[in-house]
C-alpha cells in the first residue's frame, strides 16, 4: 500500500500536467523547474531517511515519511501560483524520498535470500500500478480539477500511517544487526570499504541514468504526444500502459532474478531498452502503434529499475543497508531531477518529440551497461 501510493503521487505532476498548464501558463522551463523539483526533495529525504534508518530503525523512517508525503501532497492542492505549486512538490519529494529506502530495506530483511529478489520486484510493481490509477483518475475527471489528484494521493498515506505503528513490524535483522556488529551505521566510508567501491559505484551510475530517463518520460510522455498530434485522454492511455507494462515486467523480472534465468533476463532487459527508444522514436503518430511502443517501452524502464531496486539491498550488509540504498536512491533522485529539467531544455530548444527521444540514447546506453556490469559483479560475488 505504501509503493501504490508512493506511486500515485510520483507521477501526479505528470499526469496532472495538462490541467496545471492550463490554470497556471509556466513556460516550458518553469515546467521542467516544477518536475524537477518534486526529485530534488526525493534526493534530500532519502539521504536524511538512509541515515536515520540505520539508526533509529526501517519502521519509524517508513512511518514518518509516509505521513509528510501524505501531508504536502494535501498542500500541493492548495497551491496558487506555479511557485507555491513547486516547493509544495519538494516538500512532498522529502517524504517520497524518504520511504523508498525503507520499503526495500524492510522487504530484503523479511525474506530469505532466494526469495528476495522475487518480493522486492512485486513490491515495486505497486509503484507503477499506482501510476497507472493517477493517469486513470485524470482519465475520469476535467483537467481543470487536477487538484483532486493530489487531494487523493495526500489522504490515503495519511490514513495508513498510523495502520503502520499498530500492525508493522520492525526488521527483526536490524534488531539483530545493531546488537551485533562494529560497523557504525550511518559511515559513508563503508559503502566503499571491503571491497564494495566497484559496486557502489556501478549502482551510483546505473541510478543515476536509469531514473533520469525514468523520470524524464514519466513527466514529459504526455506532453510530447499531445504536442504529436494525440488528444488528451490519448496520451493518458498511452501513461496507462506504459505503467501497466512496469507492473508486468516488473513482476515477471522479479521471479526471472531468483531462479537460473536472472542472467538471461538481465540482459534482455538491457539489451531492449534502446533499442525499444529507438522504436518509440521512429514510431508513425498512429495510435495503436504508439500504444503499443510506449506499452514495451515500459516493460523495459520498469524492469532495468525493478533489477536495480532488488540488486541495491544485496549490495549493503544490513548495518549499513539504509544508508547504502538511501544513497543510491539518491544518486538516482539526481538523475530524476536532470531528466525532467533536460526534457524541458529540450523541448524549450525546439526539439520535436522523435529527436527529443532521439537525443536520448546515449545515456540509455551507458545506463545499461553499467547495470549489466553491476550484474556481472553481483553474480561473481554469489558464486564465490
Amino acid at each position: 500500500m505504501a509503493a501504490l501510493c508512493e506511486g500515485i503521487d510520483l507521477q501526479a505532476a505528470g499526469v496532472a500536467a495538462s490541467g496545471i498548464g492550463a490554470e497556471f501558463k509556466p513556460t516550458p522551463d518553469q515546467f521542467g523547474t516544477f518536475f524537477s523539483a518534486g526529485t530534488f526533495g526525493l534526493f534530500l529525504g532519502a539521504m536524511i531517511g538512509g541515515r536515520l534508518a540505520d539508526s533509529i530503525g526501517r519502521k519509524r523512517v517508513l512511518q514518518a515519511a509516509t505521513g509528510l508525503f501524505g501531508l504536502f501532497s494535501l498542500l500541493t492542492a492548495c497551491a496558487t501560483d506555479i511557485a507555491s505549486l513547486t516547493w509544495a512538490r519538494t516538500l512532498t519529494g522529502v517524504g517520497l524520498g524518504g520511504s523508498l529506502p525503507m520499503l526495500l530495506a524492510l522487504v530484503t530483511e523479511s525474506s530469505s535470500a532466494r526469495r528476495q529478489s522475487i518480493r522486492v520486484a512485486t513490491m515495486y510493481a505497486a509503484m507503477p500500478l499506482g501510476g497507472a490509477a493517477a493517469s486513470l483518475l485524470m482519465m475520469r475527471i476535467p483537467s481543470a480539477q487536477w487538484r483532486t489528484l493530489f487531494v487523493v494521493g495526500g489522504v490515503i498515506p495519511l490514513l495508513l500511517a498510523p495502520l503502520m505503528a499498530i500492525a508493522l513490524p520492525e526488521s527483526a535483522v536490524f534488531r539483530r544487526e545493531r546488537q551485533t556488529s562494529t560497523l557504525r551505521p550511518g559511515s559513508v566510508g563503508a559503502l566503499f570499504a571491503d571491497g564494495r567501491a566497484r559496486r557502489t559505484l556501478l549502482l551510483w551510475v546505473s541510478f543515476f541514468f536509469e531514473l533520469l530517463i525514468l523520470y524524464l518520460l514519466l513527466n514529459w510522455l504526455p506532453t510530447l504526444l499531445v504536442s504529436d498530434g494525440f488528444t488528451r485522454l490519448q496520451a493518458a492511455g498511452a501513461q496507462i500502459g506504459f505503467n501497466l507494462g512496469g507492473v508486468l515486467s516488473a513482476v515477471l523480472i522479479g521471479y526471472l532474478l531468483g531462479g537460473r534465468l536472472r542472467n538471461a533476463a538481465a540482459i534482455a532487459v538491457f539489451a531492449l531498452l534502446p533499442l525499444l527508444l529507438v522504436l518509440l522514436a521512429k514510431t508513425p503518430p498512429h495510435f495503436s502503434i504508439v500504444l503499443s511502443a510506449v506499452f514495451a517501452l515500459g516493460c523495459a524502464v520498469l524492469a532495468a529499475q525493478a533489477f536495480l531496486y532488488a540488486a541495491a539491498p544485496v549490495v549493503y550488509p544490513a548495518p549499513i543497508r539504509g544508508l547504502g540504498v538511501g544513497a543510491a536512491v539518491a544518486i538516482g533522485r539526481i538523475g530524476s531531477i536532470v531528466g525532467p529539467k533536460l526534457g524541458g531544455t529540450l523541448k524549450a530548444a525546439g526539439h520535436g518529440p522523435s529527436q527529443l527521444l532521439m537525443d536520448l540514447l546515449p545515456i540509455v546506453i551507458t545506463g545499461c551497461l553499467c547495470a549489466l556490469w553491476l550484474a556481472w559483479e553481483l553474480e561473481r560475488r554469489r558464486r564465490d
